[in-house]
Order: C-alpha cells, then sequence, then structure tokens
C-alpha cells in the first residue's frame, strides 16, 4: 500500500491504492494494482502483467503499457475494503476469526522464460495467507511509520495465519455480484455442533449469509444444534417453503421443538409446506410436552414384524431415512403394535440372514411409559447404560424412542 509506480522512463504514474481481484477468473492472485495517480483525481488501474520488478523493489510499467481506467469496482474483490477486519471462517480451526492484514507474494518469471506469444510472461502477485493474529493487528496499527520500524514492533509477536486456499469469506450482501466461494465440501464435513458455533460467533449479516449458502440436510443438522433464540433468527428471512425444506431433513423430534418455538401462525404455515408423511409425525410430537419422554422421543426407528428375520432388518437399515448413525436397535412389534422385542444392531450384523430376529433379542426390555418425567427417563439411561430407550403409550404400543443424545441436551440445558 502506497508505493510508488512509475512508467518506462521512471516518471511516477501514481500509488498504490488498493490490490484488485477478479475471483471469477482467478481468486489467489491479484489482477490489478488500483492507483491514487500523481495528476488528476480519478482512480487507475495497473494490470500486474504489464508491471516489472525492479532488483530494489520498484514498480514500473512495461515499454508500451499504459494505465486503464478503474470502472465499476462490484465486479472485483478489493482487499483492503472487502477483506480487512472482515469475519472469516476458518475451516480447520471451526472457527470465526477477524482479518488484520494480507500477505502477497511477487512470482518473478524465469529471465528465460516465454509465454504462448514468444514474449516473457509477466509478474503475478499472489495471495498467499491472511493474518488474524497480533502481528498483522500490530502492522495495521502502526501503518505510515518506515517499513523498517513497523517490521521491527511487529515481529516481536506471534504470527497466527490461515493459508489463502483454506479462507472462506463470508459475503455480508448476497446481492453482491463478487465473492469468494465458500467451500460447501469443508463445511459440509463438519460436526454440526462445530458448524453452529461458527454461526452464534458471526455478526448476523455473515450468519445468514453462511446458513442459506447450505444445503438443506446441512442446515438442518446446524438448526438442531443452535439455541431456539438463534434457531429463530437463522429462519427469519426465509419463506415458509425453504423452511419446510430444512424442517424436513431435521429429526422429527428436534423439528417438532423448533417448531414449537415459533409463533402458531408461523408454524402452521411450514407445516402446511411439509411433505405430508414428515408432517404428520412432527404433528403428533407437537402435541406432547418437552417435560417428560413424549417431548424427548423421536418417531426415527426401525419397527419389523415380531415374525421378522434378519434379512428384513438389513432390508430395513438400508431404506432407512433418518439419521442411520443413531440406529442401534431393532424393535420388535406385533400386528397391534405392541412391543415385543429388541434387537441390538451388533447381534443382526453377526447373524445369519435366514435367522428370526426373535431368537436373538434381548431377554430383557428396558422401556419407559409415554408421561414418564425427564428425571426419570435418565435415571434409566444410566441404571442400564442404555443408548435408547423405547417410549411406550397406555395401551404398550411403541410410540417413539430416546436417544442418549437427547437425554444428554435436556440435562446440559437443565444444568
Amino acid at each position: 500500500m502506497g508505493v510508488a509506480v512509475a512508467d518506462a522512463s521512471g516518471h511516477t504514474l501514481g500509488h498504490v491504492r488498493e490490490f484488485a481481484v477478479c475471483p471469477p477468473l482467478d481468486a489467489a492472485h491479484v489482477q490489478a494494482l488500483v492507483l491514487k495517480p500523481a495528476e488528476g483525481r480519478r482512480l487507475r488501474m495497473a494490470s500486474i502483467g504489464d508491471l516489472e520488478l525492479s532488483p530494489a523493489g520498484a514498480l514500473h510499467m512495461r515499454k508500451g503499457a499504459s494505465l486503464g481506467t478503474f470502472g465499476k469496482d462490484d465486479q472485483y474483490l478489493l482487499l483492503e475494503r472487502d477483506l480487512l477486519d472482515q469475519q472469516i471462517i476458518d475451516v480447520h480451526g471451526h472457527k470465526v476469526v477477524r482479518v488484520n492484514d494480507v500477505d502477497l507474494v511477487w512470482e518473478v518469471p524465469e529471465p528465460s522464460a516465454n509465454g504462448h506469444d514468444g514474449h516473457a510472461p509477466g509478474l503475478s502477485l499472489k495471495i498467499a495467507e491472511v493474518e488474524v493474529g497480533m502481528r498483522g493487528a500490530v502492522r495495521r496499527l502502526l501503518k505510515g511509520l518506515p517499513a523498517s520500524t513497523v517490521d521491527g514492533i511487529a515481529g516481536r509477536f506471534r504470527t497466527t495465519v490461515i493459508p489463502w486456499e483454506f479462507v472462506d469469506l463470508i459475503d455480508r450482501d448476497p446481492a453482491r455480484r463478487v465473492r469468494l466461494k465458500i467451500e460447501q465440501d469443508r463445511l459440509a464435513k463438519m460436526h454440526p455442533s462445530d458448524l453452529a458455533d461458527i454461526l452464534e460467533e458471526l455478526a448476523p449479516a455473515e450468519r445468514q449469509a453462511l446458513f442459506t449458502s447450505l444445503d438443506e440436510e446441512v442446515a438442518a443438522e446446524a438448526l438442531e444444534e443452535v439455541e431456539p433464540r438463534m434457531q429463530k433468527a437463522l429462519i427469519e428471512s426465509l419463506d415458509s417453503e425453504q423452511v419446510a425444506g430444512i424442517v424436513e431433513e431435521m429429526d422429527p423430534a428436534a423439528a417438532a421443538d423448533f417448531l414449537a418455538e415459533l409463533p402458531e401462525e408461523r408454524s402452521e404455515a411450514i407445516l402446511e409446506e411439509m411433505d405430508p408423511e414428515e408432517r404428520q409425525d412432527v404433528e403428533e410430537l407437537l402435541e406432547f410436552s418437552g417435560d417428560n419422554a413424549a417431548g424427548e422421543m423421536t418417531t426415527d426407528y426401525i419397527a419389523l414384524p415380531v415374525s421378522a428375520h434378519v434379512v428384513d432388518a438389513v432390508v430395513a437399515l438400508r431404506n432407512f431415512e433418518g439419521d442411520v448413525e443413531t440406529v442401534m436397535h431393532v424393535y420388535l412389534i406385533d400386528e397391534y403394535e405392541v412391543l415385543q422385542g429388541v434387537v441390538p444392531l451388533v447381534k443382526i450384523l453377526l447373524s445369519p440372514g435366514a435367522t428370526p430376529l426373535a431368537d436373538i433379542k434381548d431377554d430383557h426390555i428396558v422401556s419407559c411409559d409415554i408421561e414418564a418425567s425427564g428425571k426419570k427417563v435418565a435415571e434409566l439411561f444410566d441404571k442400564y447404560n442404555l443408548r435408547a430407550l423405547p417410549v411406550l403409550d397406555q395401551e404398550k404400543k411403541l410410540a417413539g424412542v430416546i436417544y442418549a443424545e437427547q437425554v444428554i441436551a435436556q440435562l446440559r440445558n437443565a444444568v
């Protein structure tokens, strides 16, 4: 910043005011320097490829090259304006940080190198990393002092950097034409709890931009992990159809808890946009209180006839549309949907396909009734070291299942 750029004869043309990046073309390199001209007021642009770097570090235009006009800046990412002080996602550290400085590296071509047109290729200016620690902050604070003084003081502080390829910039204005792409594959691989932490750390505009960029399944998982107040804020600007698509991907119990926190009119509008099957599951759970077993249970479980075999359980697992990672048991029911047995998943995996499930079910069934208190549910999990607990209605029919994660969440909220 502030470095002079001269023409081929050494006459100063202007001083560096900004660094222009064009993400659709190349998000890793600066395309042009924006100059405050030595004469006149209108900003000019010096293409990086038209520049040469002297051994002393001075910049000058190639012979025959000229400055361009600085047109509409919405086609460029300007590093100081659009990046410094902005919140970014450290996808590897699973946190939100603030950019204090940007490290740029000149890439000088070999003297013998020639381009496709027979001429030596020009310079390139690579964006190497962003500084998010104290060293970058000190350099910013001392801006304007001699470079040697700034480097001497800033060098005393520990540096914290993120390589540019690992940086995700959250655009605060979705209407902007240019933004750095958010690496969806990395975000999708994050644990929902880490993603929820990131959403809670971001400023409202950045938070909304990130949440709306997620696909429905990832958004649903993240929404389940944030507090009710944050849930409301995240879906506030979305229409009912968009929210319904996300809610359909949620665990039915979590979806019911989420909708119960919304105004009745908003909740009903979302339910109307949902597929009938998912809507029925959620509406049934909405009828129950969150302070007892019914309020903690989910209808995402696998139940099979008591006459089923191992091969039937394998098919059911393959076709299961819920969160398969939570499945620990297959439940056996009779023609009246009364619970007759519980088969651990590990026994299914270790048994031949023709084995009747009734032959490998547990001898003892631990269950609770639908009105059991949250305290009673926690006691059963603790006493029997459970991972899942079937919930029965007054007629002993299987109404739902409580998984350990629901109990842990309830205990955490009670602290």
